[in-house]
C-alpha cells in the first residue's frame, strides 16, 4: 500500500512537471526541486549508462530495472506524458483567447519559484550574489533577442529536442522557452497535439540523448558548485520574468509561409488603465493564485521530505 501511494504521488508530481514543461518560462525541473524528487530524478537518469547495459546482459532485465530505479522513472515519466498530451491544446486555447490572463498566472508562478529556488542557496556570499546577477543578465539578454527563422528538417527537430530537454530538467529554465527562442514551440506542440509521430519520435530521440548526456554534467555542478549553480538558476528565473510579462505590444512582425502576418518581436509595457480595469484585476488575481500555488507546493514538498 505504501508503494502504491508513493508511485501515485510520483505520477502526480510528474503531471505537475509536464504541465510546467508545456509552458514557456516555467520549468519542470523547478517543480521536481520544490516537490522533493529532483535529486533522485537526476541520480536515476545518471544511472542509465553502460553499467546498466552490463547488468542487463549479466543479471537480467529485473536487476537492470532496479539499478536504474525504473519504477520511479516510469511513474514520473508517465505523469509527464499524460500531462503534456492532455494540456497542449488547452494551453494553446488560453494563449490565443486569454493571453494576458494566462501570462499573468505564469508570471506569478515564476516569481514565486525564483524565491523558492533561491532559498536553496546555503550561504549567500560574493560568489552566489555575482552568479545571480550574471544569470539574470543572460536570461534577460536572451529574452530580448530576436529569434531567427529555423528549419523544420528532422535534424533540427532532433537538435531542438537535445537542447530543450537540458532546460526542462534545470530548475529555473524552461525547455518550452528554449523552443520558443528556436522558433519551434508552436511547431512541436502542434505536432504533439496532432499526434505527428515522425516529429514526436525525432524530438524524443534527441531529448533522450540530451538528457542522458547532460544529467552527468548537471550532477557534477551540483556536487562541486552547489550554491553558485542554484544562484545562476535563480538569476535565470528572475531574468526570464520579462518573457512572461502579461502586457506586451508587437513591435516587429513577419509574414509566414501561408502569407499571414504574425508577431516576431514583443515589447513589455505597463497596462494603460489602472482604474476600473476588470482585466487588470483578473490578471493580478491570477498572478497571486500562481504565487500561492507555488508556496503550497513547496510546503507539500517539504512535508514529503520530512516523512521520507
Amino acid at each position: 500500500m505504501a508503494s502504491y501511494k508513493r508511485y501515485l504521488g510520483l505520477g502526480l508530481r510528474g503531471m505537475a512537471m509536464g504541465a510546467a514543461d508545456v509552458v514557456p518560462g516555467v520549468s519542470g525541473g523547478t517543480i521536481a526541486l520544490i516537490t522533493g524528487i529532483y535529486q533522485e530524478l537526476i541520480e536515476s537518469i545518471q544511472s542509465i549508462d553502460h553499467n546498466a547495459v552490463k547488468t542487463l546482459f549479466k543479471k537480467g532485465p529485473l536487476a537492470a530495472w532496479n539499478q536504474i530505479n525504473g519504477s520511479f522513472l516510469l511513474s514520473v515519466l508517465t505523469g509527464i506524458a499524460i500531462s503534456v498530451l492532455s494540456l497542449v491544446k488547452l494551453i494553446h486555447f488560453f494563449l490565443e483567447n486569454y493571453p494576458v490572463l494566462i501570462w499573468a498566472f505564469f508570471f506569478g508562478l515564476i516569481l514565486a519559484s525564483a524565491f523558492v529556488v533561491g532559498k536553496q542557496v546555503k550561504l549567500w556570499s560574493t560568489g552566489p550574489i555575482v552568479s545571480i546577477i550574471i544569470g539574470a543578465g543572460i536570461a534577460l539578454w536572451i529574452s530580448l533577442s530576436t529569434p531567427a527563422e529555423t528549419p523544420n528538417d528532422l535534424w533540427f527537430i532532433f537538435l531542438s529536442g537535445s537542447i530543450a530537454i537540458c532546460a526542462m530538467i534545470l530548475p529555473g529554465i524552461s525547455g518550452s522557452f528554449i523552443l520558443l527562442l528556436l522558433r519551434k514551440y508552436e511547431y512541436i506542440t502542434g505536432a504533439i497535439g496532432e499526434l505527428d509521430f515522425k516529429v514526436i519520435l525525432t524530438f524524443g530521440a534527441g531529448a533522450i540523448l540530451g538528457l542522458t548526456a547532460f544529467s552527468h554534467f548537471l550532477g557534477w555542478l551540483f556536487k562541486k558548485f552547489h550554491d553558485i549553480t542554484i544562484a545562476v538558476l535563480t538569476g535565470f528565473m528572475i531574468g526570464s520574468l520579462n518573457v512572461v510579462w502579461p502586457w506586451k505590444e508587437v513591435v516587429e512582425t513577419r509574414v509566414n509561409s501561408a502569407g499571414d502576418i504574425v508577431p516576431l518581436l514583443y515589447e513589455s509595457v505597463f497596462p494603460n488603465n489602472f482604474s476600473g480595469n476588470a482585466n487588470l484585476f483578473a490578471a493580478c488575481s491570477l498572478a497571486t493564485i500562481g504565487i500561492i500555488f507555488i508556496v503550497l507546493l513547496e510546503r507539500f514538498g517539504n512535508k514529503e521530505l520530512k516523512q521520507s
